[in-house]
């Protein structure tokens, strides 16, 4: 049954830990994801509570040694000058200089008024990354495990709001999600990360008012370059990957580059797996140095569990008993997506660019979940299938212009994009499955036939937008001006009972920011933002709802010491999201949520000489339920937040001359401070510190005939610390320990 509003799969014990969250307390808003998740009934006899993930609610300096840390120097992307394209230090150095993320333009990380963070190539190797979950772990200002460890989503939040649906994005277009149908990133096939804070409307649409994350795609290169590698873990865990690039004929005209993964592995919970097979092939054609195309591709199809739940057996607390059936759990997705990357500079002073891509998602889950509280150590259960298929297509033009207006030097910006989304959603709920004994829990096999669909929606909608910028520079000041205008339609279709809601929006968004540079490398800045993002359905009046919006106050100031490869920013923000979609005890949606986030983060990092790469970041966040449903949540702190947040992961490789050549050993440090376990705040989770390490070895520093060989073994949650995180009352398992051995070659 489609509900009005924006609210999030109601799918019981299968969605303890989705991107989307049921609103019944009121003191979050709505969920951001670009097409509406359908709301469902699970059987009669006990409808199971909506488990959840996050909630809505909320030129580097210097030179380093060559080769360090590598069996062979990095290979230099085709197309590396371009807005968008990876920095040329990812593979040798922990600090980016630029990226477009921030003003779709390739300006550097200095210049931008705005919070941003780049994880690079080599960060994502030394900590042997595995989820983009994993990958923005150390990054100030995110929060990644708000429902413990579940490999099925990369659930994510920014500033305390949630991005999971819509704020990621993959070379500037994003990632449409709905559903049960998200986008699963494979780390190995990215280049970088850039992490961008705060509300980003006014150049990408509609969106999270905590901000976006921008994937860079491993692009061809202009020089050969060549990787395999095997992988062995805990829990049987088996994985080969591949990187094969470089030009395709003499003249450098067309690049190649296929990277590809297959990785078999299971999970904790019993019978669960983590398996995927990831293959994405890409041709550069540069007919000259002013144009570039790159088509790309990419097919992955990955099985992991339909529910990771397990059995919390007071407030605060979780058990090892897992809640559903070896026999009848998984998501079995496949995606696929096909797109192209244009640029074409007619001078120096004017480029033109054209983004496109196409995305197929289908998901199929099946799971067992709970039915009503246990009746003497014995509960009964209820079986849940869902069939989610989406397709999107997106499209992005820009032109940019480099001028002047006297003294002033201007860099403009003008562009339109326009997004298609389709969601399909099918589910049903049965019966069939044994019950489970709490005291002794027995996984016998058993055969559990899928149950009969009984939910069945169709969902559609359309984005377009018009955007400039202006980047005005007038000796150390530069002023960024951005404004946009977006239109979008959204339709709903129950395709049982035949209804159907459509609404339209209409929203202006922007950002305007001022820096000054000085000599030295300190860049301040202070900006203000806004976000918006539309809403499906209407109030008890029978009156459309309004877009939920957002907007920000940041003031920050950046440093980058002159002569060396480091770069520390911190800022203070003020972020306020207002009329996202709440729900009252009678089940009602109501427009009239608000949530306050304030807080203060602080970032440094550096590839210094010797071999020594650092990462850190502090976080403070304060957040306040201004407005809500449920009077009790008001003035209350959401769940799941922690006050304070702080990283640090360092990576040491030995000198190169001595007994020790070729060895490196990386240690890092995560520690999230209590936070409340549900939204009235009458309980809390208490803090945690995990611990990770890494040990890397270089063959080719004992002999030049094993040069491109090393053996890797990372360790994450390195004490095996077992942790609960819980958030709106429901309680998850943190991630265990989780060693990874890595065998690799380079050429």
């Amino acid at each position: 049954m489609v509900r009005t509003g924006l609210r999030a799969a109601g799918l019981g014990m299968v969605l303890h830990a989705t991107p989307s969250a049921a609103q019944t307390s009121g003191t979050n808003s709505t969920p951001a994801a670009t097409l509406p998740p359908v709301t469902v009934e699970a059987p009669n006899q006990a409808r199971p509570r909506a488990q959840s993930a996050p909630r809505a609610s909320q030129s580097p300096r210097g030179r380093v040694a060559a080769q360090r840390n590598s069996g062979a120097a990095p290979a230099r992307n085709a197309a590396d000058t371009g807005a968008g394209r990876a920095n040329a230090s990812s593979e040798t150095s922990y600090v980016a200089s630029s990226s477009a993320a921030g003003t779709k333009t390739n300006t550097p990380l200095l210049e931008t008024p705005q919070s941003i963070s780049v994880v690079t190539r080599k960060e994502l190797n030394d900590r042997a990354v595995q989820t983009l979950t994993e990958a923005v772990g150390y990054q100030p200002g995110v929060r990644i495990d708000a429902s413990g460890y579940d490999p099925r989503f990369d659930a994510i939040s920014i500033r305390g709001f949630d991005i999971t649906y819509n704020g990621i994005y993959l070379d500037g277009l994003r990632l449409v999600g709905a559903g049960l149908s998200v986008f699963k990133t494979e780390p190995y096939g990215v280049d970088s990360i850039t992490v961008v804070r705060g509300p980003s409307s006014a150049l990408y649409g509609l969106g999270s008012p905590g901000g976006l994350i921008d994937l860079q795609s491993k692009l061809p290169t202009s020089q050969p370059f060549h990787e395999v590698q095997t992988l062995f873990g805990d829990r049987e865990r088996i994985q080969g990957n591949f990187d094969l690039s470089g030009p395709v004929d003499a003249n450098g005209q067309f690049s190649y580059r296929l990277t590809g993964v297959a990785r078999d592995a299971d999970v904790f919970v019993p019978g669960g797996k983590d398996n995927r097979t990831y293959i994405a092939p890409a041709v550069t054609w540069k007919p000259d140095q002013s144009t570039t195309l790159t088509i790309l591709g990419a097919y992955q199809k990955s099985k992991t569990p339909g529910s990771m739940f397990t059995y919390s057996s007071g407030i605060g607390t979780t058990t090892d008993i897992f809640t559903g059936s070896p026999s009848y759990n998984s998501l079995d997705q496949e995606q696929g997506r096909v797109g192209y990357l244009f640029e074409h500079a007619f001078n120096n002073d004017v480029t033109v660019r054209q983004k496109f891509r196409y995305v197929d998602v289908d998901a199929v889950t099946r799971y067992v979940g709970f039915l009503g509280a246990p009746v003497g150590n014995v509960v009964s259960r209820y079986t849940g299938y869902v069939h989610d298929t989406l397709q999107s297509a997106i499209m992005d033009n820009q032109v940019e212009a480099r001028l002047s207006t006297g003294p002033v030097q201007h860099t403009l910006l003008v562009g339109n994009d326009y997004t298609a989304s389709k969601f399909n959603d099918k589910q049903g709920f049965g019966f069939g499955v044994s019950d489970l004994n709490l005291a002794a829990p027995v996984y016998a096999p058993e055969s559990i036939p899928d149950p009969a669909i009984s939910s069945s929606t169709a969902q559609r909608q359309t984005q377009s937008g018009v955007y400039i910028q202006d980047q005005a520079r007038l000796d150390h000041w530069i002023l960024t001006l951005s404004g946009r205008s977006d239109w979008v339609r959204t339709t709903g279709e129950d395709l049982f009972a035949l209804t159907r809601q459509a609404q339209s929006d209409q929203a202006y968004s922007g950002r305007a920011g001022l820096t000054y540079v000085f000599d030295s490398g300190v860049a301040p800045y202070v900006a203000y933002s806004t976000s918006f993002f539309p809403n499906l359905g209407v109030d008890p009046s029978g009156a459309f709802f309004k877009p939920t919006t957002g907007k920000q106050t940041e003031v920050g100031v950046k440093y980058q010491p002159q002569g060396t490869r480091s770069f520390i920013t911190a800022a203070v923000f003020d972020l306020t999201q207002d009329g996202g979609l709440v729900t009252t005890g009678t089940g009602v949606t109501v427009q009239r949520g608000e949530i306050q986030s304030r807080g203060f983060e602080l970032q440094g990092l550096a590839s210094l000489g010797g071999g020594f790469d650092i990462t850190s970041s502090y976080t403070y966040l304060d957040m306040v339920t201004k407005q809500a449903a449920d009077s009790s949540t008001i003035g209350k702190f959401p769940s799941g937040n922690p006050p304070h947040t702080a990283t640090l992961w360092g990576n040491y490789a030995l000198p190169l001359a001595g007994p020790f050549a070729g060895l490196s050993v990386g240690s890092g440090v995560r520690h999230m401070s209590w936070s409340y376990g549900d939204d009235a705040n009458t309980f809390k989770n208490s803090s945690v510190t995990l611990v990770d390490a890494a040990l890397k070895y270089d063959f080719g520093q004992a002999t030049k005939e094993l040069k491109g060989l090393q053996f890797q073994v990372n360790a994450k949650n390195l004490f095996n610390l077992h942790y609960t995180t819980c958030q709106v009352g429901y309680c998850y398992r943190g991630a265990p320990l989780t060693v990874i051995a890595t065998l690799g070659y380079r050429w």
